[in-house]
């Protein structure tokens, strides 16, 4: 029976995550669970799964939920804080670790399950935008195994060389071609975007996702994050990486070889196949996924981005290109407009701007350490908020 911590779990890659290891119960035990406020959603989870232990990064959400699983009679422990989270991260019970919290919040969690050396299923990753080299250190240093979960490098990970290890540049590889959706603005005209809301803007046209990713997926940050996170996790330069929208959201990735020949890889638009992929590897689950039928999807499309209607993945590709605390800035920046523009204190064409002006502003050198990192995470997330102030008070 192997042991799986899930970091995220009331997100939507974490239930979908207990959905898998429910199918399996006689080889995985869900050993602990985290969440940042949601006592409903993580206290129905502990009551199906079990587990030793539940996290709850916000001190008062754990008070409730201690008091409801003492009143339920649970035999499990409640813990708080951010500290408790790295705990659960390096659970010695837990040899497999899915890495699903959101933003930068999820950084220091999935570092403490590479350094305890697991699996960690990596669904986080702006760990590897804001800390990359770090991070691969420490895979490689404690003997982790990454298998990446967002669905387009799960997909470049199927389509890589027979034995392959995430962190290398296979020989006979050319390039990795990352596909986009396009998100629900693709075709629109720039001055439209201007008057887009949140309710829009996180209405995606294939994947059911959470309120941030969707944004990011509407700006095409959330593909630029990828372009960069590829690069660290196949070890190569954002040359060797492109990007091509195609919105049926079937053909999750490929990779392209020396030879001519390019592999992808095909299912239906459903989390639960890259997680049941980084659970069973090298062996493959089921799943629950509905077979992909290729007669009722129809034609598959390819268009190029629009980098003048969506500039965060432009600002993004620059970032990766600079390289050192740049996309650091990039991400902070965005993680602040996001929760903007959501709140209404940001229109969605701001989102790129306040990014744009961060990434000119905020002084930034080599990160050469975790502190350097949050350091400049700060300091660029002060630098974007102060930003959204000034526009408020001149507006």
């Amino acid at each position: 029976m192997i042991g799986v911590a899930v970091l995220g779990s009331t997100g939507s890659v974490g239930v979908s995550t207990l959905d898998v290891v429910a199918r399996h119960r006689d080889r995985f035990k869900v050993v602990a669970l985290t969440a940042h406020r949601d006592v409903d959603g993580l206290f129905k989870q502990c009551l199906e799964h079990q587990p030793k232990l539940a996290v709850m990064v916000d001190e008062k959400a754990a008070q409730r939920l201690a008091a409801l699983v003492k009143e339920h009679g649970l035999k499990l422990e409640v813990r708080s804080g951010p500290a408790s989270l790295l705990d659960a991260a390096a659970m010695p019970e837990a040899p497999y670790v899915m890495a699903a919290i959101v933003g930068a919040a999820g950084l220091e969690a999935t570092l403490a399950a590479v350094r305890a050396g697991k699996r960690v299923l990596l669904a986080n990753k702006e760990a590897l935008v804001m800390a990359g080299g770090l991070f691969m250190d420490a895979v490689r240093g404690h003997g982790a195994e990454l298998m990446p979960i967002d669905s387009e490098h799960n997909a470049v990970f199927q389509c890589m060389p027979g034995g392959y290890r995430a962190g290398t540049w296979p020989r006979g590889v050319r390039r990795i071609l990352l596909t986009a959706s396009g998100g629900p603005f693709r075709g629109w005209p720039l001055e439209r975007l201007a008057e887009v809301t949140p309710a829009e803007a996180c209405a995606h046209p294939t994947w059911s996702m959470g309120r941030k990713i969707s944004v990011d997926s509407a700006t095409m940050m959330n593909k630029g994050l990828e372009v960069i996170e590829a690069c660290w996790l196949f070890g190569t330069s954002p040359e060797r990486v492109e990007v091509l929208v195609h919105p049926q959201s079937v053909i999750h990735s490929m990779v392209e070889y020396d030879d001519g020949s390019v592999l992808a890889q095909l299912s239906n638009p459903d989390m639960r196949t890259p997680i049941a992929h980084g659970l069973g590897w090298p062996e493959r689950l089921t799943a629950g996924v509905e077979p992909l039928d290729m007669l009722a999807r129809g034609n598959l499309d390819f268009e190029p981005p629009d980098l003048e209607s969506f500039p965060c993945l432009k600002l993004a590709m620059q970032a990766a290109e600079e390289g050192d605390g740049a996309p650091v800035v990039l991400n902070a920046a965005n993680e602040v407009a996001v929760a903007a523009f959501l709140s209404g204190r940001l229109s969605f064409t701001g989102i790129a701007e306040l990014v744009d002006s961060a990434l000119q502003e905020v002084p930034r050198g080599r990160c050469a350490s975790l502190d350097d990192v949050l350091a400049l995470d700060r300091r660029a997330r002060d630098a974007s908020e102060a930003r959204i102030g000034a526009l408020a008070r001149s507006a």
